[in-house]
């Protein structure tokens, strides 16, 4: 069987039962929203947004276009004109790949907040995601997951990785430092490129 995209099978769902996923780290400002919302009066909705089917709860959970729904919930002209429906493209994914789907349809689009996409980081690797996967998945660097794993301030999201030589301050009359020996990463390791 050959692969079908799912925008080939867009489904008109009621706005109700639509909700928003709880990892989004996309924002928009006001006058962006505004420019969407006329882009929609004007041009009607071009696109589907992306959901998941959740069929214990009966819903569809967003994972690209929750401004275009909101656009909907907003505007009672626009929910009116469209009979309270909304176009969607459903996927069928477990949670993790539905987190990497919404960060790459936005990451194609906008910016992030930083906090939101700290969390989701968090999320993937309690849920046992490597940083190989979240950079694959993602399309992030390992500096950048390093700085959002270090926002976070949480140890366990660090157990990928291994420390090497490393100093620690020692009280004597001098006040010196002492080298400590953790453990250290083999010599073709401990190099500027990995």
């Amino acid at each position: 069987m050959s692969y079908k995209s799912p925008v080939y099978n867009i489904v008109s769902v009621p706005i109700e039962k639509i909700v928003p996923n709880t990892y989004n780290p996309n924002s928009v400002a006001p006058p962006e929203m505004k420019l969407l919302y006329d882009s929609i009066r004007e041009d009607g909705y071009t696109m589907p947004i992306v959901c998941y089917y959740d069929d214990e709860n009966d819903n569809y959970i967003i994972v690209d276009g929750f401004h275009r729904y909101r656009v909907m919930l907003d505007y009672p002209d626009i929910k009116e004109r469209e009979g309270g429906c909304l176009p969607v493209s459903v996927i069928d994914k477990p949670i993790d790949h539905r987190m990497a789907s919404t960060i790459r349809h936005n990451r194609a689009r906008g910016t992030h907040n930083v906090d939101l996409m700290s969390n989701i980081v968090k999320e993937l690797h309690e849920i046992g995601r490597s940083d190989e996967w979240i950079s694959k998945h993602l399309g992030m660097s390992k500096d950048e997951i390093l700085r959002l794993k270090q926002i976070t301030g949480l140890a366990s999201l660090f157990k990928e990785v291994r420390f090497g030589m490393a100093w620690e301050p020692f009280d004597d009359e001098d006040g010196g430092y002492e080298i400590i020996q953790s453990e250290a990463l083999p010599d073709d390791e401990n190099t500027e490129d990995n």
